[in-house]
């Protein structure tokens, strides 16, 4: 697999990317063929925190970690495993969702490392423990913000007043705000 590696206030040295890809190859291993996809890579540092962001888009789904830590080779090793768990996770209920239509043709190899561990796994994870119901109320995306921050949720989910459609405000890691809109 093929990494773009990129640095914010960092610059991106031999030696780091040597092990970025080192420790991102071990994800091959995960497909029966190298992913035609590009991954993409950041480094970068802020107020003394070392993070390494990576977005490996695949055919139907879209793969991405992010980890911070006070050094950069950590949080090297850690988005590594996280991406490890994502891959096993959705291997296996891929691998569900398959034998459950009759077929066992998958986007990723057989029998990988940990299975087992990540079937136990996921069905914990992915337990539904609350249901909520709600009635959209039309708003703009400033008013959205505003509601957020007052019933103290890191995301906001409205219907769009300026586009008549179900739209999501989120706090991102940075302390800025982002907005999800349907395609």
């Amino acid at each position: 697999m093929q990494f773009s590696i990129r640095g914010q206030q960092i610059e991106v040295t031999d030696a780091l990317r040597d092990y970025v890809e080192k420790k991102l190859s071990r994800l091959d291993k995960y497909f029966d063929a190298p992913p035609a996809s590009e991954g993409f890579v950041t480094l970068s540092v802020l107020r003394g925190l070392h993070t390494v962001e990576v977005t490996i888009p695949l055919n139907g789904v879209t793969l991405r970690a992010e980890v911070r830590s006070e050094d950069m080779y950590a949080s090297i090793d850690g988005v590594a495993d996280k991406l490890e768990r994502q891959i096993r996770k959705h291997k296996t209920k891929l691998n569900r969702k398959f034998r459950q239509e009759g077929s066992l043709k998958t986007l990723f190899v057989e029998g990988g490392p940990n299975s087992s561990v990540a079937l136990e796994d996921t069905d914990e994870e992915l337990e539904v423990v609350r249901n909520k119901r709600f009635t959209l109320k039309p708003m703009d995306v400033e008013e959205a913000i505003l509601q957020m921050n007052m019933v103290g949720h890191n995301f906001f989910v409205f219907s769009n007043i300026d586009t008549s459609e179900v739209s999501v405000v989120y706090k991102r890691n940075d302390g800025k705000y982002g907005l999800i809109e349907q395609g």
